[in-house]
């Protein structure tokens, strides 16, 4: 399998020609249902039977923050291959239309979502009159849903500007997330904070760069430096990988101590949620060796494509899981 666009031709006599593009258009409707379908259908199956109780409107929080988590990953995933993309020898100049402008219009939307959401007392407001917009600058959380706001309104108006410019509300918007996720009621917040942001830092650069990598082969429509392209990423992902089950791994030991991990793995919410995540990241870590060996033993490098798609289907599940985990009760109060 080559990235190069069949010429046109008479379709073939033994069936009807196919639209271009229809596969992977099923495909992306497929994969946004189940996006939507994870956040909204998950509280109820991860809850049941656990006795813990979920916050009101758990499940549009959980979609909110999905929508927020990939609006986050769509441009730093640009401006990572971008960079790596200018490394290539004989690479074409043009580069893949931004999906920047959209990601930042997504994430201001799911922002201003989440911010009624604290502006109402952690409820669903049902109308205009119950949020309370100036009480979010009265609280914590609040404040740092206010940082969110503006973080992707800015990322809006720099979508087009320099990437020195484009990855200050980037970077914000990763910080905001890292504090908010652990609130000073916790034991070492910040040491939570610091393994919160190398972990949602590397994991969008792993999701988005790989996405944006098969959008600019499929524009490239090139050989050499495509696979050259593919196989630049693939050794940056190798460390990314490393450092998200590092920082993974101790986050997860930190709410769940050894001597409890495995019963509230299957009898709380969160540690459920946690195990299908977990399991979701075993595929995407199959998926991407069977890409990496593809890239270096394959006579055509570029068949490495195959598997890396299905892996960005799996990093979406994975980006969908994750807004439901961070919705969830946490398994122990600090």
């Amino acid at each position: 399998m080559t990235l190069t666009r069949p010429t046109t031709g008479a379709p073939d006599a033994s069936g009807p020609a196919r639209r271009p593009g229809t596969g992977r258009a099923i495909a992306v409707l497929v994969l946004v249902a189940l996006a939507v379908l994870i956040p909204l259908s998950g509280p109820s199956a991860a809850l049941h039977g656990t006795g813990e109780a979920a916050a009101p409107g758990v499940g549009a929080v959980a979609l909110l923050r999905a929508v927020l988590f990939a609006a986050l990953c769509v441009p730093l995933g640009e401006l990572f291959v971008d960079r790596l993309a200018r490394s290539v020898p004989g690479a074409p100049p043009d580069p893949s239309p931004s999906w920047s402008p959209y990601a930042a219009a997504a994430g201001l939307v799911a922002a201003l979502g989440l911010a009624s959401v604290v502006a109402t007392g952690n409820l669903v407001p049902h109308s205009l009159a119950q949020i309370d917009v100036g009480g979010l600058y009265q609280s914590r959380d609040g404040k740092l849903a206010l940082l969110e706001i503006n973080a992707f309104l800015v990322a809006l108006l720099c979508a087009r500007s320099r990437p020195a410019v484009q990855v200050w509300p980037l970077g914000a918007l990763v910080v905001a997330e890292a504090l908010r996720a652990h609130p000073p009621t916790e034991h070492s917040p910040l040491v939570g904070s610091g393994l919160t942001v190398v972990h949602l830092t590397c994991a969008a650069l792993w999701a988005g760069g790989l996405l944006c990598v098969l959008r600019t082969l499929h524009r490239w429509d090139a050989g050499a430096p495509g696979a050259a392209l593919l196989g630049l990423y693939a050794r940056v992902a190798a460390v990314l990988l490393a450092a998200i089950t590092a920082t993974g791994l101790w986050s997860s030991l930190r709410r769940m101590p050894p001597g409890t991990i495995m019963e509230q793995l299957t009898d709380t919410a969160y540690g459920r949620t946690l195990l299908a995540k977990v399991l979701l990241v075993v595929v995407v870590v199959a998926l991407a060796v069977w890409a990496r060996l593809r890239l270096r033993r394959a006579p055509d490098p570029l068949t490495a494509c195959v598997p890396a798609r299905a892996e960005v289907v799996a990093l979406g599940l994975v980006v969908a899981v994750s807004g439901l985990l961070t919705a969830l009760p946490l398994p122990i109060r600090w």
